[in-house]
Protein backbone atom coordinates (compact mmCIF):
# COMPACT_ATOMS: atom_id res chain seq x y z
CA UNK A 1 0.00 0.00 0.00
CA UNK A 2 1.49 3.35 -1.02
CA UNK A 3 1.72 5.97 1.66
CA UNK A 4 -0.07 9.06 0.42
CA UNK A 5 1.01 12.55 1.27
CA UNK A 6 -0.64 15.87 0.50
CA UNK A 7 1.86 17.68 -1.66
CA UNK A 8 0.07 20.98 -1.20
CA UNK A 9 0.94 20.71 2.49
CA UNK A 10 4.55 21.25 1.50
CA UNK A 11 4.16 23.41 -1.58
CA UNK A 12 1.06 25.42 -0.68
CA UNK A 13 0.40 28.42 1.49
CA UNK A 14 0.34 28.25 5.27
CA UNK A 15 -1.60 30.31 7.78
CA UNK A 16 0.69 30.68 10.79
CA UNK A 17 -0.53 32.46 13.91
CA UNK A 18 1.40 33.00 17.15
CA UNK A 19 -1.03 32.43 20.01
CA UNK A 20 1.42 33.25 22.81
CA UNK A 21 5.06 34.11 23.03
CA UNK A 22 7.05 31.36 21.32
CA UNK A 23 10.25 30.05 22.83
CA UNK A 24 13.42 30.32 20.79
CA UNK A 25 14.26 27.30 18.67
CA UNK A 26 17.67 27.01 17.09
CA UNK A 27 17.22 24.98 13.93
CA UNK A 28 20.64 23.35 14.13
CA UNK A 29 20.01 22.08 17.66
CA UNK A 30 19.59 18.32 17.88
CA UNK A 31 16.22 16.87 18.86
CA UNK A 32 17.36 13.25 18.59
CA UNK A 33 20.17 11.06 17.33
CA UNK A 34 19.73 7.72 15.60
CA UNK A 35 23.13 6.10 15.75
CA UNK A 36 25.43 8.61 14.13
CA UNK A 37 22.62 10.50 12.37
CA UNK A 38 21.07 13.67 13.79
CA UNK A 39 17.47 14.85 13.64
CA UNK A 40 17.81 18.59 13.82
CA UNK A 41 15.30 20.86 15.47
CA UNK A 42 14.58 22.43 12.09
CA UNK A 43 13.63 19.12 10.47
CA UNK A 44 11.66 17.98 13.52
CA UNK A 45 9.84 21.31 13.81
CA UNK A 46 8.89 21.47 10.14
CA UNK A 47 7.60 17.87 10.07
CA UNK A 48 5.72 18.49 13.31
CA UNK A 49 4.15 21.68 11.92
CA UNK A 50 3.23 19.88 8.70
CA UNK A 51 1.45 17.24 10.80
CA UNK A 52 -0.10 19.89 13.05
CA UNK A 53 -1.44 21.77 10.03
CA UNK A 54 -3.21 18.68 8.72
CA UNK A 55 -4.93 18.16 12.06
CA UNK A 56 -5.83 21.80 12.59
CA UNK A 57 -7.12 22.19 9.04
CA UNK A 58 -9.19 19.04 8.75
CA UNK A 59 -9.85 17.58 12.19
CA UNK A 60 -10.02 20.45 14.70
CA UNK A 61 -13.79 20.86 14.24
CA UNK A 62 -14.30 17.23 15.26
CA UNK A 63 -11.81 17.22 18.11
CA UNK A 64 -12.64 20.19 20.26
CA UNK A 65 -11.34 23.15 18.29
CA UNK A 66 -9.26 25.36 20.57
CA UNK A 67 -9.12 22.63 23.21
CA UNK A 68 -7.94 19.92 20.84
CA UNK A 69 -4.29 19.84 21.86
CA UNK A 70 -4.97 19.92 25.60
CA UNK A 71 -7.55 17.13 25.49
CA UNK A 72 -6.41 14.01 27.33
CA UNK A 73 -6.57 10.99 25.04
CA UNK A 74 -4.89 8.02 26.73
CA UNK A 75 -2.43 7.09 29.48
CA UNK A 76 -2.60 10.60 30.88
CA UNK A 77 -1.25 12.12 27.65
CA UNK A 78 -2.71 15.13 25.93
CA UNK A 79 -3.47 14.98 22.22
CA UNK A 80 -0.46 17.21 21.59
CA UNK A 81 1.85 14.84 23.47
CA UNK A 82 0.45 11.84 21.62
CA UNK A 83 0.90 13.42 18.17
CA UNK A 84 4.38 14.68 19.01
CA UNK A 85 5.37 11.18 20.13
CA UNK A 86 4.15 9.83 16.78
CA UNK A 87 5.97 12.57 14.86
CA UNK A 88 9.28 11.82 16.54
CA UNK A 89 8.85 8.07 16.14
CA UNK A 90 8.12 8.56 12.43
CA UNK A 91 11.22 10.71 11.99
CA UNK A 92 13.37 8.11 13.77
CA UNK A 93 11.96 5.45 11.45
CA UNK A 94 12.68 7.59 8.39
CA UNK A 95 16.31 7.99 9.43
CA UNK A 96 16.68 4.26 10.05
CA UNK A 97 15.18 3.46 6.66
CA UNK A 98 17.49 5.97 4.97
CA UNK A 99 20.48 4.28 6.59
CA UNK A 100 19.39 0.90 5.19
CA UNK A 101 18.59 1.90 1.60
CA UNK A 102 21.52 -0.09 0.17
CA UNK A 103 20.23 -3.32 1.71
CA UNK A 104 17.07 -2.99 -0.38
CA UNK A 105 18.67 -1.44 -3.48
CA UNK A 106 16.63 1.73 -2.98
CA UNK A 107 17.83 4.98 -4.55
CA UNK A 108 16.28 8.29 -5.50
CA UNK A 109 16.17 8.95 -9.22
CA UNK A 110 17.24 12.26 -10.72
CA UNK A 111 13.59 12.87 -11.57
CA UNK A 112 12.54 12.38 -7.96
CA UNK A 113 15.30 14.66 -6.70
CA UNK A 114 14.26 17.34 -9.18
CA UNK A 115 10.61 17.03 -8.14
CA UNK A 116 11.59 17.48 -4.50
CA UNK A 117 13.74 20.51 -5.31
CA UNK A 118 10.92 22.09 -7.31
CA UNK A 119 8.38 21.48 -4.56
CA UNK A 120 10.67 23.00 -1.96
CA UNK A 121 11.25 26.00 -4.23
CA UNK A 122 7.50 26.45 -4.66
CA UNK A 123 7.00 26.38 -0.90
CA UNK A 124 9.82 28.87 -0.44
CA UNK A 125 8.34 31.29 -2.98
CA UNK A 126 4.73 30.88 -1.81
CA UNK A 127 5.08 31.57 1.90
CA UNK A 128 6.11 34.69 3.81
CA UNK A 129 9.56 34.72 5.40
CA UNK A 130 8.10 35.28 8.89
CA UNK A 131 5.83 32.25 8.54
CA UNK A 132 8.61 30.07 7.16
CA UNK A 133 10.80 31.02 10.07
CA UNK A 134 8.18 29.97 12.62
CA UNK A 135 7.79 26.51 11.07
CA UNK A 136 11.49 26.08 10.17
CA UNK A 137 10.45 26.11 6.53
CA UNK A 138 13.71 26.94 4.82
CA UNK A 139 14.16 25.54 1.33
CA UNK A 140 16.88 23.19 2.59
CA UNK A 141 14.75 21.89 5.46
CA UNK A 142 11.71 21.31 3.23
CA UNK A 143 13.92 19.39 0.78
CA UNK A 144 15.28 17.28 3.62
CA UNK A 145 11.84 16.39 4.97
CA UNK A 146 10.46 15.59 1.52
CA UNK A 147 13.52 13.44 0.80
CA UNK A 148 12.99 11.46 4.00
CA UNK A 149 9.30 10.98 3.22
CA UNK A 150 10.07 9.81 -0.31
CA UNK A 151 12.70 7.38 0.93
CA UNK A 152 10.28 6.03 3.51
CA UNK A 153 7.69 5.37 0.82
CA UNK A 154 10.18 3.61 -1.46
CA UNK A 155 11.58 1.55 1.41
CA UNK A 156 8.06 0.60 2.45
CA UNK A 157 7.38 -0.71 -1.05
CA UNK A 158 10.70 -2.58 -1.15
CA UNK A 159 10.19 -4.23 2.23
CA UNK A 160 6.55 -5.10 1.61
CA UNK A 161 7.49 -6.68 -1.72
CA UNK A 162 9.10 -9.48 0.31
CA UNK A 163 5.84 -10.41 2.05
CA UNK A 164 4.19 -13.75 1.28
CA UNK A 165 1.36 -13.12 -1.17
CA UNK A 166 0.09 -16.69 -1.40
CA UNK A 167 -3.30 -17.08 0.28
CA UNK A 168 -5.43 -20.20 -0.18
CA UNK A 169 -9.19 -20.22 -0.63
CA UNK A 170 -9.42 -22.18 2.60
CA UNK A 171 -7.59 -19.50 4.57
CA UNK A 172 -9.60 -16.63 3.13
CA UNK A 173 -12.96 -18.35 2.58
CA UNK A 174 -15.95 -16.05 2.91
CA UNK A 175 -19.46 -17.42 3.04
CA UNK A 176 -22.56 -15.45 2.16
CA UNK A 177 -26.04 -15.36 3.61
CA UNK A 178 -29.32 -13.53 3.44
CA UNK A 179 -31.12 -12.70 6.64
CA UNK A 180 -34.30 -11.09 7.86
CA UNK A 181 -34.19 -9.25 11.17
CA UNK A 182 -37.09 -9.01 13.61
CA UNK A 183 -36.01 -6.26 15.98
CA UNK A 184 -36.78 -6.01 19.67
CA UNK A 185 -36.42 -2.23 19.41
CA UNK A 186 -39.05 0.36 18.59
CA UNK A 187 -39.00 2.31 15.34
CA UNK A 188 -36.62 4.89 16.83
CA UNK A 189 -34.02 2.12 17.01
CA UNK A 190 -33.27 2.83 20.67
CA UNK A 191 -36.34 2.13 22.81
CA UNK A 192 -36.63 -1.50 23.89
CA UNK A 193 -39.98 -3.20 23.41
CA UNK A 194 -41.95 -4.56 26.33
CA UNK A 195 -41.82 -8.29 27.12
CA UNK A 196 -45.26 -8.81 25.57
CA UNK A 197 -44.22 -6.96 22.42
CA UNK A 198 -41.04 -9.02 22.21
CA UNK A 199 -43.08 -12.21 22.51
CA UNK A 200 -45.25 -11.05 19.60
CA UNK A 201 -42.18 -10.29 17.48
CA UNK A 202 -40.74 -13.69 18.25
CA UNK A 203 -43.98 -15.41 17.17
CA UNK A 204 -43.84 -13.49 13.89
CA UNK A 205 -40.25 -14.59 13.37
CA UNK A 206 -41.09 -18.23 14.09
CA UNK A 207 -44.00 -18.17 11.65
CA UNK A 208 -41.79 -16.55 9.03
CA UNK A 209 -39.06 -19.16 9.53
CA UNK A 210 -41.50 -22.03 9.03
CA UNK A 211 -42.87 -20.45 5.88
CA UNK A 212 -39.39 -19.67 4.53
CA UNK A 213 -38.28 -23.26 4.94
CA UNK A 214 -41.24 -24.49 2.92
CA UNK A 215 -41.02 -21.79 0.24
CA UNK A 216 -39.62 -22.61 -3.20
CA UNK A 217 -37.82 -19.27 -3.41
CA UNK A 218 -36.57 -17.48 -0.29
CA UNK A 219 -36.37 -14.02 -1.87
CA UNK A 220 -39.86 -14.23 -3.32
CA UNK A 221 -41.26 -15.36 0.02
CA UNK A 222 -39.53 -12.50 1.83
CA UNK A 223 -41.04 -9.97 -0.54
CA UNK A 224 -44.51 -11.52 -0.37
CA UNK A 225 -44.42 -11.35 3.42
CA UNK A 226 -43.53 -7.66 3.31
CA UNK A 227 -40.03 -8.01 4.71
CA UNK A 228 -36.58 -7.11 3.42
CA UNK A 229 -33.66 -9.52 3.30
CA UNK A 230 -30.14 -8.22 3.78
CA UNK A 231 -27.10 -9.89 2.26
CA UNK A 232 -23.77 -10.21 4.03
CA UNK A 233 -20.54 -12.14 3.57
CA UNK A 234 -18.78 -13.54 6.60
CA UNK A 235 -16.32 -15.96 8.15
CA UNK A 236 -16.05 -17.45 11.62
CA UNK A 237 -14.44 -14.28 12.98
CA UNK A 238 -17.18 -11.91 11.78
CA UNK A 239 -19.49 -10.23 14.27
CA UNK A 240 -22.13 -8.61 12.06
CA UNK A 241 -25.10 -8.75 12.17
CA UNK A 242 -24.59 -10.55 15.50
CA UNK A 243 -22.13 -13.08 16.90
CA UNK A 244 -24.96 -15.57 17.52
CA UNK A 245 -26.07 -15.30 13.89
CA UNK A 246 -22.53 -15.87 12.59
CA UNK A 247 -22.05 -18.87 14.83
CA UNK A 248 -25.29 -20.47 13.66
CA UNK A 249 -24.82 -19.64 9.98
CA UNK A 250 -21.28 -20.99 10.01
CA UNK A 251 -22.69 -24.45 10.79
CA UNK A 252 -25.29 -24.44 8.01
CA UNK A 253 -25.16 -26.14 4.62
CA UNK A 254 -25.51 -24.14 1.42
CA UNK A 255 -29.20 -23.45 0.70
CA UNK A 256 -30.35 -24.14 4.26
CA UNK A 257 -32.83 -21.85 6.02
CA UNK A 258 -32.46 -21.53 9.78
CA UNK A 259 -34.87 -21.63 12.66
CA UNK A 260 -35.05 -18.32 14.46
CA UNK A 261 -31.77 -17.17 15.95
CA UNK A 262 -32.48 -15.04 18.99
CA UNK A 263 -30.22 -12.36 20.43
CA UNK A 264 -30.81 -9.74 23.10
CA UNK A 265 -31.91 -7.20 20.51
CA UNK A 266 -33.61 -9.21 17.74
CA UNK A 267 -34.58 -12.49 16.14
CA UNK A 268 -33.04 -13.50 12.82
CA UNK A 269 -33.91 -15.96 10.08
CA UNK A 270 -31.00 -16.86 7.82
CA UNK A 271 -30.54 -18.53 4.45
CA UNK A 272 -26.97 -19.62 3.68
CA UNK A 273 -26.50 -18.76 0.01
CA UNK A 274 -22.87 -19.77 -0.56
CA UNK A 275 -20.08 -21.61 1.18
CA UNK A 276 -17.52 -19.65 -0.85
CA UNK A 277 -18.39 -16.21 -2.15
CA UNK A 278 -15.77 -15.65 -4.84
CA UNK A 279 -15.64 -11.85 -4.80
CA UNK A 280 -15.63 -11.59 -1.02
CA UNK A 281 -13.00 -14.32 -0.73
CA UNK A 282 -10.73 -12.56 -3.21
CA UNK A 283 -11.17 -9.31 -1.27
CA UNK A 284 -10.28 -11.14 1.93
CA UNK A 285 -7.16 -12.51 0.26
CA UNK A 286 -6.11 -8.97 -0.64
CA UNK A 287 -6.78 -7.88 2.93
CA UNK A 288 -4.67 -10.73 4.33
CA UNK A 289 -1.79 -9.85 2.00
CA UNK A 290 -2.07 -6.18 2.99
CA UNK A 291 -1.98 -7.12 6.67
CA UNK A 292 1.10 -9.28 6.07
CA UNK A 293 2.82 -6.43 4.25
CA UNK A 294 2.04 -3.96 7.01
CA UNK A 295 3.19 -6.38 9.69
CA UNK A 296 6.42 -7.11 7.82
CA UNK A 297 7.16 -3.42 7.37
CA UNK A 298 6.47 -2.60 11.02
CA UNK A 299 8.49 -5.59 12.27
CA UNK A 300 11.38 -4.74 9.97
CA UNK A 301 11.43 -1.12 11.13
CA UNK A 302 11.36 -2.26 14.75
CA UNK A 303 14.27 -4.66 14.16
CA UNK A 304 16.33 -2.00 12.38
CA UNK A 305 15.66 0.53 15.13
CA UNK A 306 16.73 -1.97 17.79
CA UNK A 307 20.18 -2.02 16.20
CA UNK A 308 20.54 1.74 16.65
CA UNK A 309 21.14 3.76 19.76
CA UNK A 310 18.40 6.39 19.81
CA UNK A 311 18.67 9.38 22.11
CA UNK A 312 16.12 12.20 22.48
CA UNK A 313 16.88 15.69 23.72
CA UNK A 314 13.63 16.41 25.51
CA UNK A 315 14.62 19.98 26.37
CA UNK A 316 14.86 20.86 22.68
CA UNK A 317 11.82 18.86 21.59
CA UNK A 318 9.54 20.49 24.18
CA UNK A 319 10.12 23.86 22.48
CA UNK A 320 7.89 22.66 19.64
CA UNK A 321 4.56 23.64 21.18
CA UNK A 322 1.27 23.27 19.29
CA UNK A 323 -0.53 25.50 21.79
CA UNK A 324 1.69 28.50 21.18
CA UNK A 325 1.56 28.39 17.39
CA UNK A 326 -1.40 27.60 15.13
CA UNK A 327 -0.68 26.26 11.64
CA UNK A 328 -3.24 25.53 8.91
CA UNK A 329 -3.32 25.24 5.13
CA UNK A 330 -4.86 27.89 2.88
CA UNK A 331 -5.08 25.77 -0.23
CA UNK A 332 -7.72 23.24 -1.32
CA UNK A 333 -6.79 19.58 -1.09
CA UNK A 334 -5.27 17.66 -3.98
CA UNK A 335 -3.80 14.25 -3.33
CA UNK A 336 -0.86 12.50 -4.90
CA UNK A 337 1.66 9.90 -3.86
CA UNK A 338 5.24 10.49 -2.85
CA UNK A 339 6.31 8.71 -6.02
CA UNK A 340 4.70 11.53 -8.02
Amino acid sequence: MKKKVLTFALTGMLAVTSLTGCGSLKEDDVVATVGDQKITAGVANFYARYTQAMYETYYAAYMGGDDMWTTEVADGKTYEESIKDSVLEELETMIVLEKNMDAYDVTLSDEEKTAIENAAKTFDETNEDADKEKVSGSKETVERVMTLMTIENKMRNAIQAEADTEVSDEEAAQKSMEYVEFSYLAEDGQTELSDDEKASVKEQAEAFAEGAKAAEDFDTFVTEQGYEAKTVTFDAESTSPAAEVIEAADQMAEGDVSDIIETDSACYVVKLTSLLDRDATDQKKASIVSDRQTELFNDTCAELKEKEEIKVNKNVWKKVDFQKLSVTFKQEESETTTED
